[in-house]
C-alpha cells in the first residue's frame, strides 16, 4: 500500500481536495441521529456503513472529475475517551473504532486511486471539550496523555497522517503535535476562530500557530482554519506575514452565524455554494500557498463543487 508518510503530497502546489460538514450532511440531509455529534457511531451498522460510503464517494466523484488529489478524513472526530464513554464505548472499542474507519476508507482509496489525484487518509481527531468553547483545559502534557489512544490507533493502521481540527486553545494542539510525534505520524492542527478572528480562548491566530510551533520544534506539518465562516478569519491572514504561509488549509463554515448562534439554531444554515467557491478563490489568490480546500458545519459536496469550479481558472 501506498504510504505518505515520509512526505505528504498536499505540502506541493497542486490543489486537494477533501469533504464538507460530514455531520450536519448526516443529520440534517440524510436524517439520521448522531448523539453528541458523533458520526463515528455509522461504522456499526450496514445503514451507517451505506450512508458513510454514499457521503465520501460524493466527494471523490468531484476530485476525480477535476483530477486532483484528496484528503480523506476519517469520521472519528469524537471517538476518544471522553466522548466515547459517554456514548458507552470503553478503550478498546474505541481502538477497534478508529482502526475500523481508517479500513473503511483505505477501500475507498484503492476504488479511486486510478481516477483522483494522490488521495492521503487522515485519523482525524477532535477536541475532548466541546469544539465551540474553551472551557476545563489541559496542559500540554496533560493533553498528549489524553489525545495518545487514539493517535496510537491511527498509527497502527495505513492512515498516512492524522489531524486535530476544531482546537480552541493552544495546549490541547501542542500535546497532540507531541503525542503525534512520539508515533511518527505527520500532524496537522485545525484551530476554529470566532467572528473576530480570534480562537475561542482569546488568542489570535497568529500567536496560537507562533506558540505551536515555538513550543514543538515547528513538527506540525502545517496548519488549517475551520468551523468558522472564512469573513471571520480572512483579515486574520494576511498576505505577506511570514507565519501565515504555515496554514495551507482551510474548512470553513457555510453560514456567516457565531459558534454561539449555530448552537442555538435549530436549521441548517446552508449559505450560498456558489458564494463559498468564490471566497475561497479569493483567498488563494491572495495566499497562493493554500493548497488545502473542504467544509465544515453546514456545507456539502455542493460547496466543494463550487469550490473546484471557482479554483480551476488560477
Amino acid at each position: 500500500m501506498t504510504t505518505y508518510r515520509q512526505e505528504l503530497p498536499q505540502l506541493g502546489e497542486d490543489m486537494f481536495l477533501t469533504d464538507g460538514g460530514i455531520e450536519t450532511t448526516l443529520i440534517f440531509h440524510d436524517g439520521f441521529d448522531l448523539p453528541y455529534f458523533a458520526s463515528f457511531v455509522l461504522l456499526e451498522s450496514d445503514e451507517g456503513l451505506g450512508a458513510l460510503h454514499k457521503y465520501y464517494c460524493s466527494y471523490l466523484d468531484i476530485a476525480g472529475n477535476a483530477g486532483s488529489g484528496f484528503i480523506l478524513e476519517t469520521p472519528t472526530w469524537r471517538a476518544n475517551a471522553d466522548w466515547g464513554q459517554k456514548l458507552g464505548y470503553g478503550s478498546e472499542q474505541l481502538d477497534t473504532v478508529n482502526r475500523n474507519a481508517v479500513d473503511f476508507l483505505d477501500g475507498l482509496r484503492v476504488r479511486y486511486a486510478d481516477r483522483t489525484g494522490p488521495i492521503v487518509l487522515s485519523g482525524n481527531i477532535g477536541p475532548r471539550g466541546d469544539g465551540y468553547v474553551a472551557g476545563d483545559r489541559m496542559s500540554a502534557s496533560e493533553a498528549a496523555q489524553y489525545h495518545d489512544a487514539q493517535i496510537r490507533s491511527f498509527a497502527a493502521t495505513n492512515a498516512d497522517m492524522v489531524c486535530a481540527i476544531t482546537m480552541t486553545y493552544v495546549e490541547e494542539a501542542i500535546g497532540i503535535v507531541n503525542a503525534a510525534t512520539q508515533h511518527g505520524m505527520p500532524v496537522v492542527i485545525g484551530f476554529t476562530t470566532e467572528t473576530d478572528g480570534r480562537l475561542p480562548s482569546g488568542q489570535s491566530l497568529k500567536d496560537a500557530i507562533e506558540q505551536v510551533d515555538a513550543e514543538t520544534g515547528a513538527t506540525a506539518a502545517y496548519f488549517m482554519v475551520n468551523c468558522a465562516h472564512t469573513e471571520h478569519f480572512d483579515h486574520a491572514l494576511a498576505a505577506g506575514e511570514t507565519w501565515t504561509t504555515r496554514v495551507r488549509g482551510i474548512r470553513a463554515n457555510a453560514s456567516r452565524m457565531s459558534h454561539a448562534e449555530l448552537d442555538e439554531a435549530e436549521h441548517l444554515d446552508d449559505g450560498d455554494p456558489k458564494e463559498f467557491g468564490k471566497l475561497y478563490r479569493a483567498l488563494r489568490e491572495r495566499l497562493p500557498h493554500l493548497s488545502v480546500f473542504g467544509g465544515c458545519c453546514g456545507t456539502d459536496h455542493r460547496h466543494i463543487h463550487e469550490t473546484n469550479l471557482a479554483m480551476a481558472t488560477i
